[in-house]
């Protein structure tokens, strides 16, 4: 696929914030080390405490060096949260093009969902990116993974093959869904995930100019099911977006309420009990539970906004803060 956009160097721009991660691994509380073909593996909580610092790094490199990310207070209700916010200006790219957690890492004995610039170069995810029109060449694959497994040599072989580079070219980076550095990765993902729904909702995703987002940060989970509750609760009925968008008034008036998380059927309950209600199979929830709680979407065309679904601090306490 030949792409019909200018290419922005996102496995560069990643690449570099991984040689900082590598420079300053002990102040993030990371490892680095090489397999035994070349590949580099930043460990950002499987075997280390990693913590925010790796997280925001980690969330930078999911983006492709195309967004920003910086903690500060959200407010929910009545109450200030810890929080974060994360903004584009190239929502289409980084979102969907590199943050989007769509590659299925499956050689035999190891699975992933991987994220990350070199999704950009591999594209194995052919409809998504004929659909996107982009596409980069680069010498430097970067990519995410979210679990507790670190690659090994075998893995590295498999992705290099896939990528069509040495096993030398590539970088790994990994954080458990219950860890610091995994928390905030995910919660950073509160723009992406309002992109992938109105991209299931067939929007035209090159019209949204600008993204900003806002999400609280998960406390750290006993275990990686109750996290997985907790990091997607943190989006479902905590994160807000707000989309500068080059549309008419009348298209962003039909989109705006499809788009929250309370457009779904699933709405209402943790995460974590709707996971167990369907036996842990994702694919059995509905599809369009996974966006924000909250959306605002303005025409660059009118300067109206238009704005759909609201925060839920109930729910969301009940999540992240059990009696």
């Amino acid at each position: 696929m030949e792409s019909r956009m200018k290419p922005l160097g996102m496995g560069e721009l990643a690449n570099d914030i991984a040689d900082g991660m590598e420079e300053h691994a002990d102040l993030l509380r990371c490892d680095v080390h090489r397999l035994g073909n070349g590949a580099r593996v930043i460990d950002c909580g499987v075997h280390v405490p990693g913590g925010y610092d790796a997280g925001l790094a980690l969330s930078e490199i999911c983006m492709g060096g195309l967004g920003n990310v910086a903690l500060g207070p959200v407010t929910i209700g009545n109450e200030s949260w810890p929080g974060l916010t994360v903004w584009t200006d190239h929502p289409m790219i980084s979102c969907m093009a590199s943050q989007y957690a769509g590659w299925a890492i499956s050689p035999e004995g190891f699975f992933a969902m991987g994220s990350g610039p070199l999704r950009a170069h591999a594209r194995v995810e052919k409809e998504l990116f004929g659909k996107l029109g982009y596409g980069e060449t680069t010498g430097h694959g970067v990519l995410v993974l979210e679990g507790r497994q670190l690659p090994t040599e075998a893995v590295a072989e498999w992705v290099a093959g896939k990528a069509k580079l040495a096993p030398d070219q590539l970088t790994f980076l990994v954080a458990p869904t219950a860890s610091l550095a995994g928390g905030v990765q995910i919660a950073a993902r509160v723009v992406e995930t309002a992109m992938h729904k109105i991209e299931q909702l067939h929007f035209d995703l090159s019209k949204v100019v600008s993204a900003v987002g806002f999400a609280p940060l998960p406390p750290v989970a006993k275990n990686d099911i109750r996290a997985i509750g907790r990091t997607n609760d943190c989006i479902l009925y905590g994160g807000s977006v707000h989309f500068t968008v080059q549309a008419s008034d009348s298209e962003l008036a039909e989109l705006a309420p499809k788009v929250p998380a309370s457009a779904s059927r699933d709405y209402g309950t943790p995460f974590y009990d709707v996971f167990q209600r369907y036996n842990k199979d994702f694919y059995a929830i509905d599809p369009l539970l996974f966006s924000p709680a909250e959306v605002r979407l303005t025409s660059a065309e009118s300067g109206r906004t238009f704005h759909a679904g609201q925060l839920n601090q109930d729910v969301l306490r009940a999540s992240c803060y059990p009696a």
